[in-house]
């Protein structure tokens, strides 16, 4: 546990964080919005938080999607939780455009073509709506 990266993080780009759980934006220059829910507590899977923790954990998840749907627009989100290199419960929330480096294959598929730079411009210029979407959000299912 003292070597797990979520349980120890540094220079992450927190949206959100209390006790429970934190959500991030992920460094990835391809995908601006990408978003990481990550539960504080270092458990591997769903079933080992109580019924009420799990459905905090996915309101939130939810709660990312639909900022991430109403400010970045984007052709489909897709959600993913592995924890196969880092066993910390966490979610993955990412928006996904046609014009995505790998659309529609997965992020961990083949790369399919180099995205628009200008197009990648545009959506990071919507990141501080969807900081603020997010915020609203959380702070509204308080």
């Amino acid at each position: 546990m003292n070597a797990c990266p979520l349980c120890h993080p540094h220079n992450e780009r927190r949206i959100h964080a209390d006790r429970q759980l934190r959500v991030i934006l992920v460094e990835d220059s391809g995908y601006p919005g990408y978003c990481r829910v990550i539960w504080q507590a270092h458990v591997a899977e769903m079933t080992d938080l109580s019924p009420a923790d799990s459905s905090r954990l996915m309101a939130v998840v939810l709660a990312v999607e639909d900022a991430l749907r109403d400010v970045l627009r984007p052709a489909k989100i897709n959600l993913a939780s592995f924890g196969n290199v880092v066993p910390h419960l966490h979610w993955h929330v990412i928006p996904r455009f046609a014009d995505d480096p790998h659309f529609p294959e997965p992020l961990w598929g083949a790369r399919q073509r180099e995205p628009d730079p200008v197009r990648l411009a545009e959506r990071r210029a919507r990141l501080p709506a969807l900081r603020a979407a997010i915020a609203a959000r959380l702070a509204a299912a308080r």
